[in-house]
């Protein structure tokens, strides 16, 4: 080994999220030496805190409960909710390499001891357009962390809830005291949480589960992985990675990579002045505090191009000071319940997916003020349905103003500083709605997605019901998120490309280090997790193919055909031979 490194190892993984870990065990399993460094003390990124679900079209599990899905079914999907003008970061390659590989990726990490569970009733979030359906969700079953061993201590698992909480569960416990399907499906999370304790586990669900999951794999393939060690530079020679710069607790390392780097570190979300410049907001993400950014910075220093910075995976979200922003899902979809701007005039359908909502509220913005806009709730909604942030933080919210409470929608509209006549108007007219049954203004309760988060004894429309009882509530929503889409520009292989389109050899990236291949939008649940876990490991997969970096020299010795991906590393190896 050259004296100028310090290590050497064949594929680098930046970052300890979905897509790091899935890239980790990938490489791992191809054979391939390779080292994980995380920028934080703690590992498991923002999938930690996240619902943990991966939108994974033509998954096996489909079959059991419902018509089998097809390819070309998911690609007239995502054509016809993406469009064809969401630029090169979901190019028709990209999108058929990431449909391609659901099959591959389910098997390899179900082999690997991923316990994978369908989410059956859960909607894509355009059903009713070309190739849209419901139940293509997928997620880990609840983990036991006391399998982690020592590593539970480093781990973000405070982030996360520490139940045996599914996604599967979340539409239905939102009501479990108001609907009887609610009632059954609560009485079964207690039994699963009360099966734990009496067994002995330490059940963790939803992204907990999935972080854990993945860093099990880890863990028992032999894997290190460096925590409290953020990458801090890029090698090149001739413009080939040939290695990366990272800065541990005892010192600089310089490590040479003979397959090269994969980043897979996250966005920009808790970057405050990346979000000001791109979006124009500070930003009120639920993402962890390491998404700062830099490996999308150090990938474009570095010659990557950036796509899709101005964009977020969106959502409407209660601000709480001094604490990170509370994201909104069944709130504002339930009946009995409304969204005005700051002029008391509605302007979207609340129930419609969170990033339109981001959107929506965002374009708002521009012409009425709309950040924050007002929810607005009656009696019945808060007696029949769980209010989160009321739930979390009531106390602190009201004292801040953030949410106000009075007896009538005149005393409301003083304590929102809103025209009191106009938001009188404006519930008036909902209310007709809510009574016919169909919202002639947006379309609320029109779909099956929408429908999801309703309550289906409210008729004749489950997500519309009319604000009139008192008290009444109202909370402020702020444009939230999951987390940034902007990033690197990749290819269908997870290769970072320059601003001519070109491969720069040696660097990959997956997650939201990258743009989206989902685009500008949002085709359905765990459409943030499924894209970073697959281009993961095609990245990964990709690395176990090319020859071994040679200084400045490298052959790629990859296929650019993924229409057929076998189902593990070794077979693609064997393939290749």
């Amino acid at each position: 080994m050259s004296k100028e490194w310090d290590r050497e190892v064949d594929l680098l993984v930046v970052g300890t999220g979905a897509a790091g870990l899935t890239a980790a065990i990938t490489a791992a399993d191809a054979g391939l030496a390779t080292l994980v460094v995380e920028s934080t003390e703690r590992w498991g990124g923002t999938t930690m805190r996240s619902g943990g679900g991966l939108w994974m079209p033509t998954n096996p599990l489909i079959s059991t409960f419902a018509a089998p899905d097809s390819v070309e079914d998911a690609l007239t999907y995502l054509e016809a909710a993406i469009g064809s003008d969401a630029g090169p970061a979901s190019s028709p390659e990209r999108r058929r390499a990431f449909v391609n590989a659901v099959i591959p990726v389910f098997r390899m990490l179900e082999r690997l001891g991923m316990q994978w569970s369908p989410a059956k009733q859960y909607p894509d979030y355009y059903p009713d357009r070309p190739g849209g359906r419901v139940g293509r969700s997928i997620e880990p079953k609840p983990f036991d962390a006391k399998r982690l061993g020592d590593a539970f201590a480093t781990s973000r698992a405070g982030d996360g809830l520490p139940i045996p909480l599914k996604n599967d569960d979340v539409w239905l416990l939102s009501r479990a005291w108001s609907t009887p399907s609610g009632f059954v499906r609560g009485a079964r999370f207690v039994f699963r949480a009360l099966g734990g304790i009496v067994t002995g586990k330490k059940l963790y669900g939803m992204g907990s589960a999935l972080a854990m999951s993945l860093m099990q794999m880890v863990r028992t393939q032999g894997t290190e992985v460096l925590l409290s060690s953020p990458l801090t530079d890029l090698v090149l020679e001739d413009g080939v990675v040939i290695g990366a710069v990272v800065t541990t607790p005892t010192g600089e390392l310089r490590i040479r990579t003979r397959r090269g780097v994969m980043l897979g570190a996250g966005g920009f979300a808790m970057n405050s002045a990346w979000r000001e410049k791109y979006h124009g907001i500070p930003g009120y993400s639920s993402a962890a505090d390491g998404d700062l950014g830099t490996a999308i910075e150090i990938g474009n220093r570095a010659g990557g191009a950036l796509a899709l910075m101005d964009d977020a995976w969106w959502g409407a979200s209660v601000p709480i000071e001094g604490k990170q922003a509370l994201f909104v899902l069944n709130e504002r979809s339930d009946p009995f319940s409304i969204v005005v701007d700051q002029s008391g005039r509605r302007y979207l359908n609340e129930s419609e997916s969170y990033i339109d909502f981001g959107h929506d509220l965002l374009e708002r913005n521009r012409t009425t003020p709309a950040n924050p806009s007002w929810l607005v709730v009656d009696k019945r909604h808060r007696q029949r349905y769980m209010f989160a942030a009321a739930l979390t933080d009531g106390k602190s919210l009201r004292k801040s103003g953030t949410m106000v409470t009075a007896d009538t929608i005149a005393e409301l509209a003083t304590l929102m500083h809103v025209d009191g006549a106009t938001l009188q108007a404006t519930i008036d007219r909902f209310n007709g709605f809510a009574r016919s049954g169909v919202d002639e203004d947006f379309g609320r309760g029109r779909t099956v997605y929408d429908n999801y988060y309703g309550d289906p004894r409210v008729k004749p429309n489950p997500n519309l019901g009319p604000v009139e009882k008192g008290p009444f509530t109202a909370v402020k929503l702020v444009p939230g998120d999951l987390g940034t889409k902007g990033g690197l520009l990749t290819d269908e292989h997870a290769r970072v490309l320059d601003e001519a389109g070109a491969v720069i050899p040696g660097l990959y990236a997956a997650g939201n280090t990258t743009a989206s291949v989902m685009g500008r939008t949002y085709p359905g649940p765990g459409s943030t997790i499924a894209p970073a876990v697959i281009f993961g490991y095609l990245g990964a997969l990709h690395a176990s193919e090319a020859e071994v970096f040679d200084g400045a020299e490298s052959v790629d010795a990859a296929s650019d055909d993924v229409t057929d991906i076998p189902t593990t590393p070794q077979e693609q190896k064997e393939t290749s031979v």
